[in-house]
């Protein structure tokens, strides 16, 4: 069997490889490389299709958390509701300001936070609600949004892995007061490095987030704030304009592939994604879930077989060393320990031919 690896970015490059090389060509003669035009284009692109006002270009999806953080007035001490089932950049760019990330259980269908969980966990010191969209689809944002007006929280929505993704009709990022979302190189529109954007319509806090990503200047060595250095570089804006013309149709190809998986994967002991009605999910991850007690041996057998497979994530944040201090225990949050301890991610990259799906479907299935 050939292999077939979790994601081949070689094959999406080759298949754009005379665009991306004219601008790569491009912002090299013009020697034009922190922030510049292509980095407004792509601010403007990026947040007419998220529907919001405003859109600002940074270095990173967990400085896009950072800096939205920041915006809306998070300080230290402060508490944050996030979900424990999550990549460390959630909870760590909470941390990074000082607040203390408070964890609430997710849906079991889903993988979501859980709106119902989140109004037990508020506090007087609560000051944000941020929900993940996890592996490609939307929270519950109504509901979401409902607790956050009803005390006075902010909402900063985790969009790195579910741009182009919709909630009722609504694309994500639009919902909470700001959306962050990251161009890490293997995200569904990703960069050839790191990167990452904010996306408001609060003209404001666009303002304060741009200044902050300058060192806290809106003119050259005059700094009203405390800011930083995360700004997103000219050639990566480039190249991630080439690859956004691009982004609706790789979509279409991602969810074609999934839909093969949940015809082939429709058997007994195999959970294959819910999606509510209302959402529309754009697959960054295709993730299935299996018996616990089964699952580090199929990931075993898929790997040993050609076929890439990998567990997000294997170690709730909650239960993570780093957050020791805060005094959580196994048990604390069932549903996301048995998610990271059952579920398993395989190749959705558009590239994909139905013959890989049905030859990695077959592996499965007489796994199980």
């Amino acid at each position: 069997m050939k292999h077939i690896p979790l994601l081949d970015l070689k094959l999406q490059y080759q298949s754009i490889k005379p665009e991306i090389d004219s601008v790569i060509r491009r912002i090299v003669d013009e020697q034009n490389f922190i922030m510049g035009e292509d980095v407004k284009l792509l601010e403007s692109e990026i947040a007419a299709y998220c529907g919001t006002k405003f859109g600002i270009g940074v270095t990173s999806g967990t400085d896009a958390l950072i800096l939205a953080i920041k915006g809306v007035g998070i300080k230290s001490g402060d508490e944050v509701i996030t979900t424990p089932f999550t990549f460390m950049a959630t909870g760590s760019a909470i941390s990074s300001v000082g607040a203390i990330p408070v964890f609430c259980d997710i849906d079991p269908k889903t993988y979501n936070i859980d709106p119902e969980k989140i109004e037990e966990k508020i506090t007087a010191k609560t000051k944000a609600i941020i929900p993940v969209h996890l592996y490609g689809q939307c929270a519950d944002m109504d509901r979401i949004l409902e607790v956050a007006r009803k005390n006075n929280l902010k909402v900063i929505e985790d969009d790195a892995q579910a741009i182009g993704a919709t909630y009722k009709g609504r694309k994500s990022g639009s919902f909470g007061d700001v959306g962050c979302i990251s161009f890490f190189p293997s995200k569904n529109l990703g960069a050839f490095g790191d990167g990452g954007m904010v996306v408001t319509s609060d003209e404001v806090l666009a303002e304060k987030i741009a200044t902050l990503r300058v060192h806290g200047s809106r003119k050259r060595y005059i700094h009203e704030m405390i800011g930083t250095n995360a700004r997103l570089d000219n050639l990566q804006a480039a190249i991630l304009r080439v690859k956004f013309k691009h982004l609706d149709s790789w979509t279409k190809k991602r969810q074609a592939n999934a839909a093969t998986y949940n015809r082939l994967l429709e058997v007994a002991g195999i959970k294959t994604p819910y999606v509510p009605e209302y959402n529309t999910h754009v697959y960054h991850q295709y993730v299935i879930k299996v018996d616990s007690k089964r699952r580090d041996s199929l990931v075993e057998l898929l790997n040993k077989s050609g076929v890439e497979s990998r567990v997000y994530y294997p170690i709730p944040l909650h239960l993570q060393k780093c957050y020791d201090s805060l005094g959580y225990r196994k048990g604390d949050f069932p549903v996301s320990e048995d998610s990271a301890a059952s579920t398993l991610a395989l190749p959705v990259y558009p590239e994909l031919t139905e013959e890989d799906i049905s030859s990695v479907a077959k592996i499965i299935k007489s796994a199980l």
